[in-house]
C-alpha cells in the first residue's frame, strides 16, 4: 500500500526476474499456517519478463480472449494480433504501481512530466513531436503531470477508504504463480496477497464511476479472472479453491475518486471456474485438432427487436 508497512516490510515484485518465493520478514511469521504457506508460493518478476511469458503459460486474459474467440486467441499467440493498449491502460498501470507497491517504486518506474516550451513556458503537449522524442529518451514509460496527479488522486481515495487499507495494509504486491492447471501450464501476476485474515487475493481495479461497477464486473469478466486467479494459487498449493477468499477494491479515475470494497459471492466465483475449466477442455482440443473457430461459424437467430 502506498506509504505504508505494506511496501517497505513486505517482499514485492520490485525483486529481480530470477527471484525465489520470499522470506518473510520476522515480525510477520505469526501468520496463520496457510497464510505462510500460500505466501511461500510466489514468486517475482517485472511485469514485461511475466508478459513475455504468455507464449508458453496460459494467462487469465488470454484464456479471456479465447473465451471470446478462440481465433483471435491463436492470432495474439502467433503474433498475428497484438494487445491494445490506450493511455487509460498506462495510467491504470501506475495508479497499481503507486497504490499497491508505493511511491518509490512509482518514481522508480515512471518518467514524469516532460519538455518545456521555452517561448510559452508550458509544458509541450503529450502529442507534440518535443513531447513524443523526450518520452521516446527516458527508456521507460511516461506519464504527464497531468496524469500523475491523476494517479495521486486515485491513491489518496483509496486511503481514504478504511476497509482497503485494512486489506492492502500487509501482503505481497504482483507475486507470480506458474503451475498446471487442468492439463495447461498457466500464470498469475495477483496484484496482491493480503496477510491480514480472511482476505486473500485482492485485486485492485480503476473504473469511470463506482455506480456501475458490479455491471461493469460483469461487462469486463472480473469475476472470470479472479477465478482463474485463485484456481492456479489453489492447484500451485493443493488446496480447495474455496479455501481462498477474493476481494476487489476499486477507486475512480475521476472526481471524486470514491473507493469501494467487494468481496466476491462463493456461487459468484464457483460459476466463473466452471467456465474458466470448460474453456481450459476447448483450448486444448483447438490445440490438437489445430482449429481456431470464431464462434460464428453457424447460422444465428435473429427473431427479437
Amino acid at each position: 500500500m502506498i506509504d505504508s508497512p505494506a511496501t517497505s516490510s513486505s517482499p514485492s515484485a520490485t525483486t529481480n526476474a530470477s527471484s525465489p518465493a520470499p522470506v518473510l520478514p520476522s515480525h510477520l511469521l505469526s501468520l496463520d499456517p496457510r497464510t505462510e504457506a500460500l505466501a511461500q508460493l510466489f514468486t517475482f518478476e517485472p511485469a514485461d519478463v511475466y508478459h513475455a511469458k504468455t507464449a508458453d503459460y496460459l494467462s487469465s486474459h488470454r484464456l479471456a480472449d479465447f473465451r471470446r474467440c478462440p481465433q483471435h486467441y491463436h492470432w495474439k499467440q502467433t503474433g498475428q494480433a497484438g494487445d491494445e493498449d490506450r493511455p487509460a491502460f498506462i495510467l491504470g498501470r501506475a495508479a497499481h504501481t503507486l497504490i499497491l507497491e508505493g511511491r518509490e517504486r512509482f518514481l522508480a518506474e515512471y518518467a514524469i512530466g516532460g519538455p518545456m516550451n521555452e517561448r510559452t513556458g508550458q509544458p509541450y503537449g503529450a502529442t507534440t513531436k518535443a513531447f513524443g522524442q523526450w518520452a521516446a529518451a527516458q527508456g521507460k514509460p511516461v506519464l504527464t503531470a497531468e496524469q500523475a496527479h491523476l494517479a495521486e488522486q486515485m491513491a489518496a481515495g483509496v486511503t481514504r477508504h478504511p476497509l482497503a487499507m485494512q486489506l492492502l495494509f500487509q501482503g505481497l504486491a504482483e507475486g507470480v504463480i506458474r503451475t498446471d492447471y487442468h492439463g495447461v501450464a498457466c500464470q498469475i501476476r495477483a496484484d496482491f496477497f493480503s496477510f491480514l485474515p480472511g482476505a486473500g487475493i485482492v485485486d485492485l481495479k480503476t473504473a469511470d464511476d463506482l455506480t456501475w461497477f458490479e455491471a461493469d464486473s460483469r461487462r469486463y469478466g472480473y469475476p472470470h479472472q479472479l477465478a482463474f486467479y485463485r484456481s492456479v494459487l489453489a492447484a500451485a498449493a493443493v488446496l480447495d479453491p474455496r479455501a481462498i477468499p477474493i476481494h476487489l477494491v476499486a477507486v475512480e479515475k475521476q472526481e471524486p475518486f470514491r473507493c469501494g470494497v467487494w468481496k466476491v459471492g462463493e456461487d459468484v466465483l464457483a460459476s466463473a471456474q466452471k467456465d474458466n475449466e470448460e474453456a481450459i477442455k476447448r483450448l486444448r482440443q483447438c490445440r490438437i485438432s489445430g482449429t481456431w473457430p470464431t464462434g460464428y461459424e453457424s447460422v444465428r437467430s435473429l427473431d427479437w427487436i
